[in-house]
């Protein structure tokens, strides 16, 4: 029988949600968390549980939206044409099953074509093939079948996985870990958080449009104007065959990681020292990063009013922005349990702390 960790994943994961485009992710966030807290919303369609509390506005938050595509153009003879929504590597995309999601909600299967190698000049098979050289193929035989089906130009388009265990136990193949495993822990910690006695004002929030530019969390962070904020995400682990492993700061198995800086935002140091005092203390596995790219929604957070200290935590998943990413759900519950952690050590007191220059 599933946890209630793996039942969360499941759900979120196989949601389809790319950015701009999150309905079903987000109506996955209210309805588990129905009756914990009061909702509301901004106006680009990111969403706030408001848990209440006395003391200090702490935000919890994660993104809710996947890298994905959309329709771009429709052939005469019924082939679909895509642009990316968000980062996507080519290699990774040829000959995989995408589904599209009309704007009546139904769901069309397609697989990702392109013109053979065998009709490639020797030189073009060894170049990364162009996402604007590939097409869509839904079984379609003319422009006006595809209209039929319902598919329009916009129409959003998503990896089609299912959450799968692997052999070894704890580790799971999935779409959209980044960031459906923020969302599953943003909910899972939420409950936790509910329940027990703290000091503060906590507010979970989930956002839209973060794999394209961070977008969604710039409305959020107005609306609910917090004091100080975790983050949490499914980041880039750096375990696999070309890393140096001695030089690893994202290797499955190892905990959740605690992200000290990237190019987007150098986190509060005082908050990230207590993170790493609490996991430390409460003997939660955890790993380090300081990272040289890569970017969260802590870019925007952090600059928000007068500004709002940061810490991320992250669970290292394996192949991110693709169609099978990878975790291990010991990370992921290293993450929650430190999140909680945190968020209860955020009294008036210690967040007066984080801010202290002079």
């Amino acid at each position: 029988m599933a946890t209630k960790s793996e039942t969360l994943l499941k759900r979120f994961t196989e949601a389809h949600g790319p950015s701009g485009f999150e309905g079903e992710v987000r109506d996955l966030f209210r309805k588990e968390l129905d009756g914990v807290g009061k909702f509301s919303t901004d106006r680009t369609g990111s969403v706030l549980c408001d848990l209440g509390g006395k003391g200090p506005r702490v935000l919890l938050e994660a993104h809710m939206d996947e890298v994905g595509f959309r329709v771009q153009a429709i052939t005469s003879n019924g082939f679909l044409q895509l642009i990316t929504v968000g980062g996507w590597w080519p290699h990774v995309v040829l000959a995989k099953q995408l589904i599209v999601k009309t704007s009546k909600g139904k769901k069309i299967l397609g697989v990702v074509g392109s013109k053979p190698p065998h009709f490639l000049p020797e030189a073009e098979r060894k170049l990364v093939m162009s996402i604007d050289s590939m097409f869509v193929d839904i079984g379609a035989t003319s422009r006006e079948e595809v209209a039929k089906l319902g598919v329009r130009l916009g129409d959003p388009v998503a990896p089609r996985t299912t959450f799968e265990p692997l052999a070894r136990k704890g580790r799971y193949v999935a779409k959209a870990f980044d960031n459906r495993v923020g969302m599953a822990a943003l909910v899972e910690a939420g409950h936790k958080i509910a329940g027990m006695k703290r000091s503060n004002h906590v507010l979970l929030g989930a956002s839209v449009q973060e794999e394209v530019g961070l977008r969604g969390v710039q409305t959020l962070v107005r609306h609910a104007r917090p004091e100080v904020a975790v983050i949490l995400e499914g980041t880039p682990a750096d375990d696999t065959p070309g890393f140096r492993s001695d030089e690893s700061q994202g290797t499955m198995g190892k905990g959740v990681q605690i992200r000290m800086h990237d190019p987007t935002a150098i986190m509060n140091p005082v908050l990230a020292e207590l993170a790493i005092e609490i996991a430390e203390k409460e003997n939660i596995p955890h790993q380090l990063a300081v990272r040289r790219s890569g970017g969260t929604d802590a870019g925007r957070i952090h600059l928000a009013g007068e500004g709002v200290p940061c810490v991320v935590l992250g669970v290292p998943a394996r192949y991110i922005h693709s169609h099978n990413s990878i975790i291990d759900i010991a990370d992921y519950r290293a993450m929650v349990g430190l999140s909680v952690a945190l968020i209860k050590k955020l009294t008036a007191r210690q967040t007066s702390k984080l801010v202290e220059y002079l």
